[in-house]
């Protein structure tokens, strides 16, 4: 895993590039490529981090 998403960890908050509308999300585990992430308004969903560059938020 390579880019940003070797960065992000449990409690990192971000948000989907093309779902603005899912709110803040925050990262719940990040295992071999595939990120879950607990959404403000889609609830709980697993990203695979080679289709989606989140972007990672560091002040709300």
């Amino acid at each position: 895993m390579s880019g940003l998403g070797a960065i992000l960890e449990p409690g990192m908050l971000v948000r989907h590039p093309d779902r603005p509308d899912w709110g803040l999300g925050q990262v719940q585990s990040n295992i071999g490529g595939k990120v879950t992430v607990n959404f403000e308004h889609a609830g709980k969903r697993v990203i695979e981090i080679s289709r989606v560059e989140l972007i990672p938020v560091f002040d709300s």
